[in-house]
């Protein structure tokens, strides 16, 4: 027989969908980044929360939604934490200094494996294709925002944001191709930099402006 205290504890610790939804969103987005979208399976996630898989097919009977859904947090948490959409504060230069001061080390790795892996997969998943195309146009649209105020407030100088934001965040991409090969990267440090002083370049900005700022 199930006491009183017992019901009641029960009750309290209950989650509501809404909760678990994000829960298990937030537990598939962990495995994605440790071990891959391959890796998100309902068994998986499960063993994650310690609950049963079937609290996890409830929520998503087709795994292929769990996993664009975890790609699409992970994805967008990088994004507002790489160049969140308010400057705080800062100038123009330095909230661009200080995305690309984040845009090394391990952390950084994880995520471009994850859009390396993304991608991939895209092209026989259509829900997770969707998923990149949108991450892709919030990339685009708020580097091109940050730009376009640098320019409206005399920092930067382009003729074309839209242009000038392809061009960095291509060449950024593909340093993030590279990640699985230490190597090539780690022999030639001037490589590391190419984002930034494509970025520099293409800004107006002296040598070095974008180099004087570390991470948060």
């Amino acid at each position: 027989m199930v006491s009183m205290t017992s019901r009641l504890q029960n009750k309290r610790i209950r989650k509501s969908p809404a909760e678990r939804h994000a829960e298990i969103v937030a537990a598939a987005a962990r495995v994605a980044l440790a071990e891959g979208l391959e890796c998100i399976t309902l068994r998986r996630v499960a063993e994650e929360l310690a609950v049963r898989p079937g609290l996890i097919s409830h929520y998503f009977p087709a795994v292929d939604d769990l996993v664009a859904e975890a790609y699409g947090t992970a994805a967008g948490a990088e994004l507002d934490a790489l160049l969140p959409a308010e400057r705080a504060g800062a100038t123009c230069v330095q909230h661009l200094a200080r995305f690309f001061a984040r845009t090394t080390g391990e952390a950084y790795d994880d995520l471009s494996r994850l859009w390396l892996n993304a991608r991939h997969l895209s092209r026989y998943r259509p829900a997770l294709r969707a998923r990149v195309s949108a991450q892709e146009a919030a990339w685009r649209d708020r580097f091109e925002g940050h730009i376009r105020d640098g320019v409206a407030r005399g920092e930067f100088r382009t003729d074309d944001p839209v242009v000038t934001t392809a061009q960095i965040l291509i060449v950024l991409d593909g340093l993030g191709a590279l990640v699985n090969s230490g190597d090539v990267v780690d022999s030639a440090p001037e490589v590391l930099r190419l984002p930034v002083t494509t970025a520099e370049r293409e800004l107006g900005l002296e040598p070095g402006s974008l180099s004087e700022v570390t991470p948060d």
